[in-house]
């Protein structure tokens, strides 16, 4: 399997930095770089990438603003916001622009590695250092009349989603098969009637339904 990323960032050694972490590895194929917002989405309509790495902060049409656009034409493709901030408004604002992950500039680069394939199978939409950030912001007690929507094992779940685990991590935190853990993160969403996992989380700290 052969990940096509597009990187796009506004500094030139931060952009040639992210494209030789992923050098490294052989499942990504680095299909182009943008330096902007609107070169991105030119970019984006050529290469028709997997995944976009987008940085938050750029000239002109900013990254937040680009994957909306983008978004709006492509909707298959799924976007990375690149940030040095771990500010939970901007970690919201991104889910709302229809981003699918949020990833910190300053993680190592082996767990850019992992995110980013992990984004690409459906998961680990926040790291953990980003996810104990938002519950410290959001610390309120859990809402009873939306907890009532999802059972105590689906609870179960959705908490260790927004601690950063992955399907298999949580699979074997609770002794049950990474189909199953699938299985509750789809009957959630449904009941919830979110689309992935951001929205997920994001609703999860907003309404309470997180226990801490």
């Amino acid at each position: 399997m052969s990940i096509k990323v597009l990187v796009v960032d506004d500094h030139l050694l931060s952009r040639k930095g992210i494209v030789s972490i992923l050098s490294t590895h052989p499942m990504f194929d680095i299909a182009g770089e943008a330096t902007d917002g609107q070169e991105a989405l030119e970019k984006a309509r050529i290469l028709m990438p997997d995944i976009i790495l987008m940085d938050i902060n750029m000239p002109g049409i900013d990254g937040l603003e680009a994957t909306r656009l983008i978004k709006e034409e492509m909707p298959y493709v799924k976007i990375v916001i690149l940030s040095v901030s771990d500010d939970v408004q901007d970690f919201f604002e991104a889910i709302k622009k229809g981003a699918q992950g949020y990833l910190l500039k300053n993680m190592e680069p082996e767990y850019w590695i992992d995110y980013i394939i992990s984004i690409v199978q459906g998961e680990a939409p926040i790291s953990r250092a980003l996810a104990t950030k938002i519950l410290q912001e959001f610390s309120i007690p859990r809402a009873n009349m939306l907890s009532n929507k999802v059972s105590e094992r689906e609870l179960e779940v959705l908490q260790l989603v927004s601690q950063g685990m992955s399907n298999k991590e949580i699979g074997e935190k609770l002794c049950i098969s990474e189909s199953t853990v699938k299985n509750h993160l789809r009957n959630i969403m449904d009941k919830l009637h979110l689309q992935n996992r951001m929205q997920l989380i994001a609703f999860a700290y907003k309404n309470g339904l997180i226990s801490f």
